[in-house]
């Protein structure tokens, strides 16, 4: 698949290459290992193995699966550290062009800082990023909030969940996984917005039907940043004394969703998106699939509080003030969001109903255990059998998100 250059030594291929591999017109894409030994070339490649020739400057080789099948043909040429080639795929022709990763320039900031007065509405692979990034890079921002206003109380977007990014980050690659630290998130004004009414899908259809809606009740908050608190902006006679320790957290995190799939910023699904988890605080890492290069992550929705399954369709909305470092696991791929923190294990479970969403959050724990802790079947099932918790973290959005959380104290026992 890979050729050396005119003048260049076959072992200058040895190392990782990103692949984009291009079949009716559109991307697929690969991360491979290559090795030369003489004019032999060998490497790996999600799961298949690679084997052929390099002469010259021309790379020939077969990719092949676990049975030995080939799986497609390649032939290619290196142009200026780029690898550019034809393939047949199962008797179809492809292109296709690699590279290497990324380096980081000598000297480049691993501290950056923006702000922006441009916010999106959706997750997208169509949008430019507003910043390239590297792993290990930490990133200072700031987000509006869910009615597009900011921390000086001026609006400056369309309501619904407006986003801040993307940022690109360098040597994501579909097939990886992207890791988010939070390391502050932050209240950076003294107000939220909030609902007066649960929805309506949360209750028995019958008291539903029977509510009276309160007339001119006033459900806006006043936020004391320094002593942590939030009371009722103008409370009644009962409410007069309720005042609720914040914890501020975001509801909007997520990367661009696979293919050439658009969301609204109210959405959530495997890529992350509208989560809406009150666990999604300063300290976390979240941990999302990544579908395009550079992963495009975005983030968004602070809440100052919100109670779980979001009952009001809103949480005290506030705009924050966000700092994060971004990590890749190269090879790794999710089906679902995963987090963590000093705590506990998260896996999250997105579905059209909270029994799909309860499956695929055990699922993705089950399968987390398997892979990172080498637990059995019947061992998960000791584990989560004793210890599972479950978090409803999401209930009024078209899907609903659940999260199925281990503590880390139980899995320490665990012998290596």
């Amino acid at each position: 698949m890979f050729c050396a250059a005119a003048g260049l030594s076959a072992a200058t291929l040895d190392g990782t290459w990103l692949f984009t591999i291009t079949r009716f017109g559109e991307p697929h894409y690969a991360r491979a290992v290559l090795k030369t030994a003489d004019d032999k070339l060998s490497g790996q490649s999600r799961g298949l193995t690679l084997d052929g020739t390099a002469q010259g400057d021309t790379v020939t080789f077969a990719a092949r699966e676990k049975d030995g099948k080939v799986f497609g043909d390649f032939k290619g040429t290196q142009v200026e550290g780029v690898l550019v080639g034809t393939a047949k795929i199962g008797g179809e022709a492809a292109t296709w062009t690699a590279q290497r990763p990324a380096e980081r320039p000598v000297g480049a900031r691993k501290e950056h800082r923006f702000f922006t007065r441009t916010y999106q509405r959706q997750f997208s692979s169509t949008i430019t990023p507003v910043m390239r990034i590297f792993p290990g890079d930490n990133v200072s921002t700031s987000t509006v909030d869910a009615s597009g206003v900011d921390a000086n109380g001026t609006r400056r977007s369309a309501g619904g969940n407006p986003l801040t990014g993307p940022f690109y980050i360098e040597n994501a690659w579909p097939g990886d996984t992207l890791a988010v630290r939070f390391t502050r998130i932050r209240l950076n004004r003294d107000s939220a917005i909030h609902s007066d009414a649960i929805v309506g899908s949360a209750f028995d259809p019958y008291y539903f039907r029977d509510l009276k809606h309160v007339e001119g009740f006033d459900s806006d908050w006043k936020l004391d940043r320094e002593l942590g608190v939030a009371t009722l902006k103008n409370p009644t006679a009962k409410l007069k004394n309720l005042a609720v320790k914040v914890a501020p957290m975001l509801g909007c995190v997520g990367v661009a969703p696979p293919g050439n799939q658009s969301f609204q910023s109210g959405n959530l699904g495997s890529f992350g998106g509208n989560l809406d988890y009150n666990q999604i605080r300063e300290g976390v890492t979240l941990y999302l699939p990544v579908y395009h290069p550079g992963a495009l992550l975005f983030v968004g929705d602070g809440h100052a509080l919100e109670g779980d399954g979001e009952l009001t369709g809103d949480a005290l909305e506030t705009s924050m003030d966000v700092e994060f470092t971004v990590d890749v696991v190269p090879g790794q791929a999710l089906d679902m969001p995963r987090a963590e923190n000093g705590e506990y294990l998260m896996a999250l479970g997105i579905g059209g109903s909270l029994m799909e969403a309860l499956q695929a959050a055990t699922t993705n724990l089950s399968q987390w255990l398997e892979r990172d802790y080498k637990l059995n079947a019947s061992e998960v099932a000791m584990v989560l059998g004793t210890s599972l918790r479950y978090d409803i973290a999401e209930i009024v959005d078209g899907q609903l998100n659940l999260a199925a959380k281990v503590p880390k104290s139980v899995l320490s026992q665990l012998s290596q």
